[in-house]
């Protein structure tokens, strides 16, 4: 069962922004990375790298184009 619940991109913006949140382009392909990324989003590889880093209360905000 998911939690997933879906937010308005002015939502996520000010998440992001306020440090409440980190974005995550959920693509594994560097090259889809590099092509769709929103400003202040991190790849999905360097998510998978310091997820066991993030503070426990931050927000994790994912997406795709």
């Amino acid at each position: 069962m998911s939690d997933a619940v879906r937010i308005l991109p002015q939502e996520a913006r000010e998440k992001v922004r306020s440090g409440q949140a980190v974005l995550v382009c959920a693509y594994a392909d560097d090259a889809k990375f590099a092509r769709y990324h929103l400003e202040g989003a991190i790849p999905l590889s360097a998510f998978q790298a310091t997820v066991g880093e993030l503070a426990k209360d931050l927000e994790i905000i994912f997406y795709c184009n």
